[in-house]
């Protein structure tokens, strides 16, 4: 379903008429919306971690980092890979410039929350400075990915399924 617009500029109506119904959706709700909550939630869940272990220096802290950190970078994978079929196959949200700053700043994030995890396995000592500077790297990361996704959503109306039954 195309948003409808009364911007006199022909670019913008041109790109408003485009459909932007999910095309990797079950019963309807787009699989990425519902998939990107765990990479966010785990990514914030690292910087919690790190915050925990650099006060009390308790090893518990360092495993559940790994963890998270590992956790975090698997379903943002996954959550990347519905998002990059969703902005190939559906020319609505391809021709968004929302759609294309929330991508790349998906792919920083998930890059990061990928070097967070890789640090941790090789050299848990790192954890502290570097793991804790790649923790809060990644949740300004989650930040800009997540103005921008919700920017695609609240002012594109991309994914959302409006029902004529009222």
């Amino acid at each position: 379903m195309a948003k409808s617009t009364n911007d006199p500029s022909p670019v913008i109506q041109a790109v408003a008429k485009k459909d932007i119904s999910s095309a990797v959706a079950i019963a309807g709700h787009p699989i990425h919306a519902m998939a990107v909550h765990f990479p966010i939630a785990l990514a914030i869940a690292t910087l919690g971690a790190d915050v925990f272990y650099w006060w009390s220096a308790d090893p518990f802290w360092l495993r559940a980092g790994l963890w998270a950190a590992g956790f975090s970078f698997a379903t943002g994978v996954a959550a990347s890979l519905v998002g990059t079929a969703e902005l190939l196959l559906v020319p609505g949200i391809r021709s968004r410039a929302a759609s294309w700053t929330h991508a790349i700043a998906a792919m920083m994030f998930v890059s990061i929350c990928g070097m967070n995890w890789v640090v941790r396995l090789v050299t848990p000592d790192a954890v502290l400075p570097l793991g804790l500077a790649l923790s809060g790297l990644g949740a300004v990361f989650t930040g800009l990915a997540g103005w921008h996704g919700g920017k695609l959503i609240l002012h594109h109306g991309v994914g959302i399924m409006v029902s004529d039954d009222g």
